[in-house]
């Protein structure tokens, strides 16, 4: 009989309290902590008064009492609103009040003033977990907001990264995270025991898409686990030479990292793949890896509205093909999966080695045709391209950043008459925006940490500009519309 994810996050909380479970910080928290905290946390949901049926917003840190939480929240098939610990005090605040939950799960740093009156006038309790406790929030305590789900099955609602599009928020079942994430292995109750196998090393953030799919199953598998709060390369560095895992991976900004700290190539020696994913890779990176360290660098291309990755270079494409199809992301994954390239104006599918609209089909998410921004060539060998953004997105490290939405922020300075926003190349991050400022006449030219501040409280902390010019005038072309080529030379 197949096991649901509810039930099988029910049984990870059930094993030996002695066996280890996560490093983080250089300690060992084993199974009997993560149970514990689970356990507070699903105490105190019900003595706020949440209903059975209610979702719970959840601004996890990555930290194991977050893991906790989680694994928790699951095993009860709990509907899960993931949003960024990784923003504004002021923005956290109003993605709560545009979500109005019935109880906020967050780290007690997250609980700020601005949050705290939300949850206040709206009614919405809170509670704090961290430090491998969970507590409710002075203030706080009863969930007197009763939100409803509107889905039909359990859920985990995160944000895409823009490859449709502008971000927003995206449901993702138990049901797909069992069968694509975990197995019909585990889901059938076949016998495993990870508990001696090399340590799952989780630098993404929990509340993606990525981050999902590489915590969840470690979790229900028993798989010990290296966490840390966000992505270190002398952690990761430390972390090979100890455990000597055959297998890696990094965003794209980690492997520029890697090569600017010269790591001895000899420490790397047990790696036979690199995968690399989440954002495109410079070309001239990827080879300087490869000819440095002998180390295949393994791409692949997916997206949160996918469900997770479409195509991958694996070990057996790269040794077969190389450097024929290098900086390619690989083929179509087996199971259904499919992809195409259509005409922009046409939408007339497009023969092989000519660029288009990519298309995806992911059986995930269902049999429709997903129209994306990305620009991709498939050649005659079914082997997939990334060729740019139609719309002009800035890929900054894994996230898609776009100009629009920073403008549009911006514009609301009560000192800005006109902005533009254009992506200026960065050695770590392949792109970060850069902002061209126009003052309105007889008002006083703001700070860059004015700027910073107002955009903080608005967007996530990944569309703060890195680079500021302020200008007489927005350079414009003959129609009057801004030369964003002209915008770009002003970083250069």
């Amino acid at each position: 009989m197949m096991k649901t994810l509810q039930q099988l996050c029910a049984d990870a909380l059930l094993r030996d309290s002695q066996r280890p479970a996560i490093e983080f910080e250089n300690t060992w928290y084993h199974w009997g902590d993560l149970a514990r905290v689970g356990n507070q946390l699903l105490e105190l949901l019900t003595d706020c008064g949440l209903a059975d049926d209610a979702p719970v917003t959840f601004v996890p840190r990555n930290c194991p009492s977050a893991l906790a939480g989680l694994t928790a929240l699951m095993s009860k098939g709990r509907n899960i609103h993931m949003l960024y610990a990784f923003q504004s005090a002021a923005s956290l605040a109003r993605q709560i009040e545009e979500q109005k939950p019935s109880v906020v799960i967050a780290a007690s740093r997250d609980f700020a003033p601005e949050v705290i009156e939300t949850l206040t006038q709206f009614g919405i309790a809170g509670i704090a977990i961290d430090d491998m406790q969970a507590q409710l929030v002075s203030g706080c305590e009863t969930a007197h907001q009763q939100s409803q789900s509107t889905h039909d099955e359990p859920y985990i609602q995160i944000l895409t990264s823009g490859t449709t599009g502008t971000p927003k928020q995206f449901p993702i079942t138990y049901d797909m995270i069992a069968r694509f994430f975990v197995g019909e292995k585990i889901l059938s109750g076949e016998p495993f025991d990870f508990s001696e196998d090399t340590p799952a090393f989780l630098a993404f953030p929990i509340g993606n898409i990525t981050g999902i799919y590489t915590t969840v199953p470690a979790l229900i598998k028993g798989q010990r686990m290296v966490l840390l709060d966000r992505f270190n390369l002398q952690q990761w560095h430390e972390y090979v030479v100890r455990y000597r895992p055959q297998a890696s991976g990094m965003a794209p900004a980690g492997i520029q990292m890697l090569l600017d700290a010269n790591i001895p190539v000899e420490d790397l020696a047990s790696i036979k793949s690199m995968g690399v994913g989440a954002a495109p890779l410079d070309p001239t990176v990827q080879r300087a890896f490869e000819e440095r360290y002998r180390i295949p660098v393994l791409l692949s291309y997916g997206a949160t509205e996918f469900g997770g990755p479409v195509t991958a270079m694996t070990a057996a494409l790269h040794a077969e093909f190389g450097e024929k199809k290098f900086s390619s992301v690989g083929r179509v994954l087996p199971g259904g999966f499919q992809i195409r390239v259509i005409h922009p104006d046409t939408h007339v599918v497009l023969p092989p080695g000519e660029e288009g609209i990519l298309e995806v089909i992911s059986p995930r998410i269902g049999s429709d045709w997903i129209r994306t921004s990305d620009i991709g060539l498939i050649d005659e060998e079914g082997f997939l391209f990334i060729c740019g953004r139609a719309d002009g997105a800035i890929m900054r490290g894994g996230f898609k950043v776009l100009p629009e939405t920073i403008e549009k922020a911006l514009l609301e300075h009560p000192d800005i008459c006109a902005v533009s926003v254009v992506g200026v190349p960065d050695q770590r991050l392949s792109e970060i925006p850069g902002a061209a400022i126009q003052i309105k006449s007889g008002h006083r030219q703001p700070t860059t940490d004015e700027l910073e501040k107002h955009l903080r409280d608005r967007l996530l902390a990944t569309h703060v500009p890195g680079h500021w010019r302020f200008v007489e005038a927005l350079p414009k072309t003959p129609s009057f519309k801004v030369h964003r080529p002209a915008v770009k030379q002003l970083f250069q």
